[in-house]
């Protein structure tokens, strides 16, 4: 048996940041492992989290990289950028066992890699929180609302206990049965904000400030609809544009985690967003359907890499 007592977290950006600092302050037993540099490096840390309301909370947290261990006997949480996701997972296959792992991560089909190396158990969150890096050590953070928890590959026993480890007063989660709805929602909002936004160089406040803006990404809502109908999700259109509107309000004057990226010279996710989008589509037969999904997609590709 695993002991799911440790809880490794892979990616030590906002969210790992967060994450690790609210399980600390419930006395659980964290190590903060760097997604992308495995330098041997093992450090202890003193991170705080900056709330929008209230007083900022800090703990020390263990942060180290994969060569320091043997094994991860415990709870692994990937809060790394998806596309490192097909190395990271041929990386973790021979350290994991049977550990669970739960994807704490933006896109479609990012669960892909693990299920292809027949990991035993992934569960999948759907994140409604916003996190912006403010310094090395310190994270602005806003919970919108609980994030759900659901099974890729896995029991139900077991989601409930992943669940209730992960689960704070300051972070919350709870489980789900019906994830796939759930990503499929968040992905298609995703799919403006993480297009529009880097390209405008503007802020999440934009859909609900500037009419224009807000028709475009309801043009990328009924596009990525008909490609979600077809992979057998079925989802109302006023209710994704309202929850995209929902978002907006909450975090205005705050930057998507995609031009947060561009900023800083890394590389995004719009690859697990847009461009997914317009892949299903090609081996759909339906490129057309969504063309100007796919195009914003390849613009932020572009800025990404200049």
């Amino acid at each position: 048996m695993n002991d799911l007592q440790n809880i490794y977290i892979i990616g030590a950006g906002a969210i790992g940041k967060t994450l690790a600092v609210a399980l600390r302050l419930e006395n659980r037993k964290v190590y903060l492992l760097r997604g992308s540099v495995d330098d041997g490096l093992t450090e202890t840390r003193t991170l705080q989290v900056i709330p929008e309301t209230g007083d900022t909370i800090e703990a020390a947290v263990e942060v180290s990289s994969f060569s320091q261990f043997s094994e991860l006997n415990g709870v692994i949480v990937l809060t790394n950028k998806s596309y490192g996701n097909r190395r990271l997972a041929e990386t973790l296959r021979q350290k994991a066992g049977n550990s669970p792992l739960v994807l704490l991560q933006n896109g479609l089909e990012v669960e892909q890699p693990f299920i292809e190396l027949d990991y035993p158990a992934v569960y999948r969150c759907v994140l409604f929180v916003t996190a912006q890096t403010v310094s090395e050590n310190a994270v602005r953070f806003k919970p919108v609302s609980v994030s759900p928890i659901g099974i890729v590959r896995g029991t139900v026993a077991g989601l409930h206990e992943v669940v209730s480890l992960l689960d704070s007063a300051r972070f919350q989660f709870k489980a789900d049965n019906d994830i796939e709805t759930i990503v499929w929602k968040k992905a298609i909002i995703n799919c403006a904000f993480n297009s529009v936004c880097p390209l405008l160089d503007i802020d999440n406040g934009i859909f609900h400030r500037n009419e224009a803006a807000l028709g475009i990404a309801n043009r990328i809502i009924t596009e990525c609809m008909a490609i979600a109908r077809e992979k057998g999700i079925h989802l109302d259109a006023g209710e994704v544009e309202q929850n995209l509107l929902r978002i907006s309000r909450s975090s205005d004057g705050q930057l998507i985690s995609t031009l947060q990226d561009i900023k800083n010279g890394r590389e995004t996710e719009i690859d697990t967003l847009n461009l997914a989008i317009a892949r299903m589509a090609k081996g759909l037969g339906m490129e057309e359907a969504v063309r100007e999904t796919a195009l914003l997609g390849e613009l932020t590709k572009i800025k990404s890499g200049l």
